[in-house]
């Protein structure tokens, strides 16, 4: 001790403060790496290393931001159900059902369905004149005819207000009411509640030729109209 003594005895003031300086720096160096590799390795290193284990189900494991960028791409990706279609279909019951109008059936519906919609068939309905087992689609039209009309069948009218009737179908200008009316080709909304009021205030038509007489029916329509009517 009296060796130590003595050799700091003999060093300048200076030299030993320089000395004590270079240790303090040196302590303070090494303190600091030793934190920023700890610091380094919780925040990048450990990571680096959980990204590249397997998970269970294969795939690598990520951080929680990676983990939710994932789950949302994998959906983008994955398959997606279009609802176009999946909708009722609206079909226009017409003719000799209990309820004439637009009804809806749930897609692949026949027309059985679509009767049974419109409340059943009336009691006129001849039914033996119609496919009942053909697929109805969106915006079609179907007409059930009534007894006495020969022809009528499945009418598709495509949605359209003209109510084109099939080739052979035939209507009664004064039993028909305005929804059978509109089957006949030409004949519209419109054209049907004229004819109907026309046959209010003046009675049965005795020929299909009197239909020139009701306001919006002139030589051209009346001659689409004629195999089809009668009285």
């Amino acid at each position: 001790m009296q060796g130590l003594g003595d050799w700091r005895d003999r060093l300048p003031l200076s030299a030993v403060a320089a000395v004590v300086v270079v240790v303090i720096v040196a302590v303070v160096a090494v303190t600091a790496l030793m934190s920023g590799r700890a610091g380094s390795w919780s925040a990048g290193g450990g990571g680096d290393v959980a990204l590249s284990l397997p998970k269970a189900d294969g795939s690598a494991a990520g951080s929680g931001g990676g983990g939710s960028r994932g789950a949302s791409a994998g959906g983008d990706a994955g398959p997606t159900t279009s609802t176009t279609g999946d909708g009722p279909l609206h079909v226009h019951a017409a003719g000799a059902v209990m309820n004439p109008g637009v009804v809806q059936v749930p897609p692949g519906s026949r027309v059985t369905d679509m009767v049974a919609a419109a409340g059943g068939p009336a009691p006129d309905a001849d039914l033996n004149q119609v496919n009942l087992a053909a697929l109805v689609t969106d915006g079609e039209r179907v007409y059930i005819p009534h007894k006495g009309e020969v022809g009528a069948g499945l009418v598709a009218a495509g949605g359209s207000s003209d109510g084109a009737a099939a080739a052979d179908a035939i209507v009664n200008l004064n039993d028909a009411d305005q929804t059978q009316l509109e089957s006949l080709p030409g004949v519209g909304p419109a054209t049907a509640k004229a004819i109907v009021d026309y046959r209010n205030e003046h009675g049965r038509f005795r020929s299909v030729d009197d239909l020139l007489n009701v306001h919006g029916i002139g030589p051209a329509k009346l001659e689409q109209i004629k195999p089809h009517a009668r009285v």
